[in-house]
């Protein structure tokens, strides 16, 4: 008897163990995926493959803080990181090179189907040799291996462009709220949290995405949140994507470099509540447009000769000048000489114990292995840069002693320093452009101490702008050249501003986007 009732209380306890405890939820199934780039069809540079840095697997993983082993985000899915590329702002991709990433990509997705969702993590203002819109394509690509029930959030450079193709196939978008971009990684983990939540809640796409095309084309040296307008246009932005039944919003300033007809700004706002989804959007566009004449570069702008006149006889050090038509980080091809040949020209800089300036920089493989023949301390003598856009200027010749030499870096392979009279230049195997103090003081350098620093910069990134004593913008060419009205535009939608300064006040009202697969 006592047998018989211990079996009977297991039993029953088994019975409510089983009956008390919850299935176990089975966590999403997301996918990884995005090919990242700034081109500047005004350049004759060309981009391929190698120049996109390509992870594939899991090592993708470690390109996102928040997706850290321990991290909340990493444990709440299962991930399929399928291939991320991003190149540094270029030149137009080869068709070669971008068939050959889409055609991995693809590849490795068909491997993990199916998801439930899929991060589609790009810039926005790729273009491609022969192909329009290269992100709505590759969207639309995609979409044809996963399926239309995947939820895929995109993530985007504010300097991006949003066409009606990639905002379709986008079940959730967003884009950076700053420029410079210090919240990247704060606007990439959004538009995971964003993928998750909708997923785990089991709304899945938001019923709603709000799209109003905003006709002006405007450099990021001219728009960026620092200052007014900017700033206060873009703290609209947080308000509307926090309102009950919005999931996201936000505003893209296009990218000014490329001649198609998707570069222009564009507002969107996703979510559930229509009326808050169209009237966010439609007021962020509104406000856009109002304050258009309101726009003017972050800095001071003059000529270079301009900006080196008053550079040589201040007192402020060190003294900024951004060398802003060649700018690497825009899509500059980074190798114009047209700068550096006029400031060598000058005699203030000829002798030793002239104004300290540094130079950064300029690629020039064959000099660097002159240097790297001569050694530090040796003379060297040989050309650099104008192999690719020499239409301002020829290549420069440097005649000078070789104070540094690195090697390895990710993007310029190896770096030299030559100093000619009182400029310190950098030249690299390959382009780079120069952002943190480190990227100086390992050739040596020390920028704080130094007259002048000459960077192919538009805005100073935050580490340069903290330690800019004075700085000014040179109005200098290239292929992103700041002066857009020069520049042989001939695709963009007109009218445009600020290339029709009298248009008439354009059509802001919402267009609701079809929900991807929507026929």
């Amino acid at each position: 008897m006592k047998k018989i009732f211990l079996s009977l209380s297991v039993a029953l306890a088994c019975m409510a163990l089983i009956h008390c405890s919850k299935p176990v939820k089975k966590l999403p199934r997301i996918a990884i995926a995005g090919l990242a780039i700034e081109s500047s069809t005004f350049s004759p540079a060309l981009t391929h493959e190698e120049a996109f840095h390509a992870k594939v697997g899991d090592t993708i993983l470690s390109s996102y803080s928040f997706l850290a082993p321990d991290s909340l985000d990493r444990k709440r899915a299962q991930w399929f990181p399928a291939l991320i590329g991003r190149a540094l702002p270029g030149g137009v991709v080869t068709r070669e090179a971008y068939e050959s990433l889409v055609k991995q990509t693809l590849d490795l997705l068909k491997k993990d189907l199916p998801y439930d969702g899929l991060f589609f993590d790009i810039h926005g203002a790729m273009s491609v040799v022969g192909l329009d819109d290269p992100e709505g394509d590759l969207i639309v690509r995609i979409r044809e291996v996963v399926g239309n029930e995947t939820v895929i959030s995109t993530s985007m450079d504010l300097h991006g462009n949003v066409s009606w193709r990639l905002a379709q196939n986008s079940d959730l978008i967003t884009c950076y709220r700053m420029a410079p971009h210090e919240d990247a990684v704060q606007s990439d983990k959004r538009a995971v949290d964003n993928l998750l939540s909708r997923i785990e809640s089991g709304k899945g796409k938001p019923a709603y995405k709000a799209y109003v095309a905003v006709p002006i084309l405007l450099p990021g040296e001219k728009t960026s949140t620092r200052v007014d307008p900017g700033k206060s246009l873009y703290a609209q932005v947080a308000p509307a994507a926090a309102q009950p039944g919005v999931t996201d919003a936000a505003i893209w300033i296009g990218y000014a470099w490329a001649d198609e007809p998707r570069n222009h700004a564009v507002v969107m706002v996703t979510g559930d509540d229509k009326e808050k989804v169209t009237k966010a959007a439609e007021d962020m566009a509104k406000s856009f447009w109002n304050v258009r004449n309101e726009f003017a570069f972050i800095a001071p702008t003059a000529s270079l000769k301009e900006a080196l006149d008053k550079a040589v006889v201040s007192d402020k050090h060190p003294f900024m000048i951004s060398d802003m038509g060649d700018n690497p980080t825009a899509g500059g091809a980074g190798d114009v000489t047209w700068t550096l040949n006029e400031i060598l020209a000058r005699p203030e800089f000829k002798s030793e114990k002239g104004p300290s300036l540094i130079y950064a920089s300029l690629p020039g493989p064959e000099l660097v292995e002159k240097a790297i023949q001569a050694g530090v301390g040796g003379k060297v003598d040989g050309f650099a840069g104008a192999a690719i856009d020499s239409r301002f200027s020829p290549p420069v010749r440097l005649v000078g002693v070789v104070k540094a030499i690195e090697q390895g870096d990710e993007h310029a392979e190896t770096e030299v320093v030559v100093r000619v009279g009182s400029v310190n230049v950098i030249v690299t195997k390959k382009r780079k452009p120069y952002h943190r103090e480190v990227d100086f003081t390992r050739l040596g350098l020390d920028p704080r101490k130094t007259d002048i620093v000459v960077v192919k910069l538009g805005y100073l990134v935050p580490e340069l702008y903290d330690m800019r004593a004075d700085w000014i913008m040179a109005l200098t060419p290239g292929g992103v050249d700041q002066d857009l009205e020069r520049l042989p535009f001939k695709r963009i939608e007109r009218p445009m501003f600020p290339f029709n300064k009298d248009m008439a006040d354009p059509d802001l009202s919402a267009k609701l986007v079809p929900l991807s697969g929507a026929k």
